[in-house]
């Protein structure tokens, strides 16, 4: 597919953006391809450009459902945001959601189709190919640029017969490709020039140049080591991006390297006062196939919040609020909870008045049963909830994907905006003290979760709790901070993904990396 070299840059001021599209590919999972991408939609936005964002394949179990009714990776409903367009499938047409170390489910063009294992899904990928290329169609004939995230590396050589998210998709639609490597990692220029190494002539030949991130340290050292870089390669060093600290965006797949998220540079927008000495502690187990993470974010981030992922084999601190979070095999993380002796952990935290959010899969494992009659987390079969709420799930071939308003059923009925990803059917007499109120297309209202009739758990289908502000701060209240100060976690996005196109603006060589894209 040709691209548009012969249309005229769009220009805003100083920045000219082209039309087009440009590739970013890493030497690594995790490199800050997904960041990048952001920034340079938001840079791209700022220019008055028609921008999209665009991953072939993601594989991540941080999702986000769409304005069509489908899902795609939580990294490219991000990307959306600092492109400002509504996120659409268009944007991931193939998203894996890992169920086991070999197997995923997987979701073409926002819904899903089967589950795989590796060996499968490698003989599917001419299929999946065909809705990449659909999806990039449709994008072209749409906006003016398109910034392109690979996925993991385009190095894995073992993964290149087949290859849709990296070099053969940039070789099937003749792109150019920037590539990124992450030198906090060290080995920097081993990882960019044995990565070169691993391509082919063709492939070399499209990479534009390398692009260095998370660098922290005096440039002035680094120098030597780019001059040696460009010079065996032939190809330039696009920039050097600096280590941001304290950035407020939602993660592609992997827990947060920072447990805690650092408070530098949040500005007013977290509309609370950090100097207060109350604070909630909050502990989430780091479940094997823990899902949507992102849902605690704002927690993170929040001034008055002592967070913790508790990881296998770690001893849980004590805490004021313990929360079950999602999970994309609830029946092998409700056996994981139970080796871990997490359901005496409960136990103790309930006897001595704690409190307990269990969120889609974490619902599901409060609950007397989970049963999988058509084995689609695998093998089929039922096991034993932990018992906390008199409900009953049952998972289904259909998944259920809407974005949802509501209320909780708190003090004030604060309002709430998030959405469900699940493929369970729960009934209960549980489900007759509701947790939430969902508004429905006909002006009425449905309810949603539980609340214990001690008022000590509370749990929901619904993902995305603690992003409105007023539903934030009724829950922490609710656990036990009193009066619990709102946080705008929207508003430290907004403010995250401007940060980010600001240092991109300042340390990358934006006429050069543009200019790659004709």
């Amino acid at each position: 597919m040709a691209q548009s070299e012969s249309q005229p840059p769009v220009q805003s001021g100083a920045l000219a953006v082209p039309r087009g599209t440009l590739m970013i590919q890493g030497t690594t999972s995790d490199a800050g391809k997904s960041t990048l991408v952001a920034g340079l939609c938001r840079l791209a936005r700022r220019a008055g450009v028609r921008v999209a964002p665009f991953k072939p394949q993601n594989m991540a179990l941080n999702s986000a459902v769409t304005v069509d009714g489908g899902e795609i990776g939580r990294a490219q409903a991000l990307q959306a945001i600092a492109a400002g367009i509504d996120a659409h499938t268009d944007l991931n047409p193939v998203l894996l959601k890992p169920t086991s170390d070999r197997g995923a489910q997987v979701i073409i063009h926002g819904k899903a189709r089967m589950n795989l294992d590796a060996r499968a899904y490698h003989d599917y990928k001419p299929v999946a190919f065909e809705a990449v290329l659909e999806s990039y169609a449709r994008l072209k004939a749409s906006y003016d640029t398109i910034f392109v995230e690979g996925a993991g590396s385009p190095a894995e050589v073992n993964l290149r017969e087949r290859d849709i998210a990296n070099m053969g998709f940039a070789e099937a639609v003749d792109c150019p490709v920037v590539l990124v490597a992450d030198i906090d990692r060290g080995g920097v220029f081993a990882h960019l020039t044995g990565t070169l190494a691993c391509l082919s002539a063709s492939e070399q030949a499209r990479v534009r140049g390398f692009i260095i991130n998370r660098f922290r340290g005096d440039p002035g050292l680094l120098k030597p080591g780019l001059d040696w870089l460009e010079a065996r390669t032939g190809k330039p060093v696009l920039g050097v991006v600096p280590y941001l600290h304290g950035l407020t965006l939602d993660a592609e797949d992997m827990l947060p390297r920072e447990l805690r998220a650092a408070a530098a540079d949040a500005g007013d927008a977290r509309g609370a006062d950090a100097s207060s000495d109350q604070v909630l502690r909050v502990v989430v187990p780091a479940l094997p196939h823990i899902s949507n993470h992102t849902d605690f974010d704002a927690l993170r981030a929040h001034p008055q919040v002592d967070f913790h992922y508790v990881k296998a084999g770690a001893r849980p601190p004590v805490a004021d609020l313990i929360i079950l979070p999602g999970s994309k095999n609830v029946r092998g993380d409700l056996a994981f909870l139970r080796a871990q002796g997490w359901d005496a952990v409960l136990q103790r935290h309930l006897r001595y008045g704690g409190r307990v959010i269990g969120v889609c899969g974490g619902m599901q494992m409060l609950g007397r049963e989970v049963a999988d009659p058509h084995g689609v987390e695998g093998a089929p079969g039922s096991m034993a909830g932990l018992g906390w709420l008199d409900l009953s799930t049952t998972l289904t071939r259909e998944k259920t994907l809407k974005n949802v308003t509501g209320r909780l059923a708190l003090s004030g009925a604060p309002a709430l905006a998030g959405y469900e990803i699940h493929m369970g059917e729960t009934d209960g007499a549980a489900l007759a003290s509701p947790a939430v109120r969902l508004d429905t297309p006909d002006g009425d209202t449905r309810p949603d979760g539980a609340m214990s009739a001690d008022g000590q758990i509370l749990a929901t289908y619904v993902h995305g709790l603690f992003d409105t502000p007023a539903a934030c701060a009724a829950l922490l209240k609710w656990a036990g901070l009193a009066d619990a100060p709102p946080l705008d976690y929207p508003a430290l996005r907004e403010a995250s993904l401007d940060r980010l196109a600001d240092t991109l603006a300042a340390h990358l060589d934006l006429s050069k990396l543009f200019g790659a894209m004709g």
